[in-house]
């Protein structure tokens, strides 16, 4: 069996990292190295600003959830040493910004990727060893205007949803239950091309800090039908739905909330979620069906004080798939998981990423990045965990770790939304990729192992 994947070696390194996703940290690690031209050139306003604006500042900005604005020269320049530190973590535990895929393995083509090229890490690192220099103010670019609303990732939403509040004390053990509906006041079937998920706080702090969701269960009910949603997760991003086979959001639905866990964050804190929505046009239909294939290990055996244990796991397909989404889900311990494909003979490494599950992040493949794999496809999960003092969200390294809900407890999931596909309608998304790319016969493509075929296997 052949298998194709990069020389990467097979587990995260130690790094030192508070559980905070935001407080200051300590680095053993190598500055990249930049030119001397470079360094005499890389200045605040033509160089850092851009990439704070692209990649930071979302967060970093007063009222939002991080603990520091990065708005103004001034600002970067208080946190620079924290800055180069964090960017330089890179797919690691604690990066800023948190994005974990990692570069040199698998698919690297995502939608709304928030990450830094190593150039822009480079040139963090050079702005800093060189002083900080702010540059001429004519290469600044015009400031971010922030509105006293929300700012979503997926736009202003269609709707807006607040669900019920719910109080957790300062001290206390996480708690597990329902809490009550909300009304949509949707009046009409729409068709959903986006959702994002936001906790409102009434406490300051940074995302380790400031907010008691480890989870909730979305669901909606009424009207054409029931309807469940992406499960919502601390740190998560937005979801973006396939625009062949978005789901419907029924007229009159209400949104239920069949489970939920919460988790004290060390203050008395009342939150709510806020749920955004963001529609099709009028008269959009999906053309094909979707699925969220989630699969996991229970057989989670974790020894205590040791790095690099790993807990696989095996689904085949039954049906051909486009996978759309990747979305690794572990407990405290978790430290990088990775999914392979197997077909044929032939192994590929389709994504790694880190994890900190102070940011449980989910990863939207570009269009004709999405995997499209014929059934009996075997995908392989192998999920990584660190129990040593090195991964400082794990409480007491002494522990025994094994399968619970609890934060402290594990869990190895992986979910994977996307398409199921008739032979027809995958021979037909085969065809279209072959055709966008110019792939010619012969030509392999990651993720797509029939790619390079002018006739499928079944049609012939």
């Amino acid at each position: 069996m052949s298998r194709i994947r990069s020389p990467r070696p097979a587990c995260a390194r130690k790094l030192d990292i508070p559980m905070g996703a935001l407080l200051t940290l300590i680095l053993v690690g190598v500055t990249p190295q930049a030119s001397a031209g470079q360094a005499n050139s890389v200045t605040f306003n033509k160089d850092i600003a851009p990439i704070l604006q692209r990649s930071c500042q979302n967060c970093h900005r007063p009222e939002s959830v991080a603990p520091m604005s990065l708005l103004t020269y001034q600002d970067a320049r208080r946190y620079a040493g924290r800055i180069k530190e964090r960017t330089q973590l890179r797919d690691k535990m604690g990066v800023m910004p948190p994005w974990f895929i990692e570069r040199d393995i698998g698919i690297q083509d995502f939608q709304n990727d928030i990450s830094l090229s190593e150039e822009e890490i480079a040139k963090i690192a050079t702005w800093v060893d060189s002083g900080t220099p702010e540059g001429n103010p004519a290469d600044l670019p015009a400031p971010l205007f922030f509105s006293a609303e929300d700012v979503w990732d997926i736009g202003t939403p269609d709707l807006i949803v607040d669900l019920p509040p719910f109080t957790m004390e300062a001290e206390a053990p996480d708690w597990w239950g329902m809490i009550p509906p909300a009304s949509s006041g949707l009046t009409e079937d729409r068709y959903v091309a986006a959702m994002e998920v936001k906790e409102i706080s009434d406490v300051e702090g940074g995302v380790g800090g400031k907010f008691i969701y480890h989870h909730a269960i979305i669901a909606s009910m009424g009207g054409r039908g029931a309807g469940q949603w992406p499960v919502h997760e601390v740190g998560r991003n937005a979801e973006v739905f396939d625009p062949l086979a978005s789901p419907l959001l029924a007229a009159g639905s209400q949104f239920l909330i069949p489970g939920v866990h919460m988790h004290s964050n060390g203050q008395r804190t009342t939150a709510y979620l806020r749920l955004g929505f963001k529609f099709h046009p009028e008269g959009y239909e999906p053309t094909r069906r979707s699925i969220n294939l989630v699969f996991g290990n229970g057989e989670v055996d974790l020894r205590p004080m040791q790095a690099g244990q790993e807990v696989h796991i095996y689904q085949t397909l039954e049906q051909n798939m486009k996978m759309t989404t990747f979305e690794p889900h572990m407990h405290a311990a978790g430290v990088r998981m990775c999914l392979e494909a197997i077909y044929g003979g032939r192994t590929e490494t389709l994504t790694c990423a880190g994890y900190d599950h102070n940011w449980v992040k989910v990863y939207n493949y570009a269009e004709d990045a999405q995997p499209l794999l014929p059934r009996g496809t075997l995908l392989h999960v192998t999920a990584y965990f660190d129990t040593t003092s090195d991964n400082k969200n794990v409480v007491d390294p002494r522990n025994w770790g094994g399968l619970g809900h609890r934060s402290i407890d594990n869990m190895a999931i992986v979910f994977t939304p996307g398409l199921v596909l008739n032979d027809e309608e995958f021979a037909e998304e085969v065809a279209k990729r072959r055709e966008r790319l110019g792939l010619a016969k012969g030509d392999g493509m990651l993720g797509c192992p029939l790619c390079g075929f002018e006739a499928l296997p079944n049609q012939r």
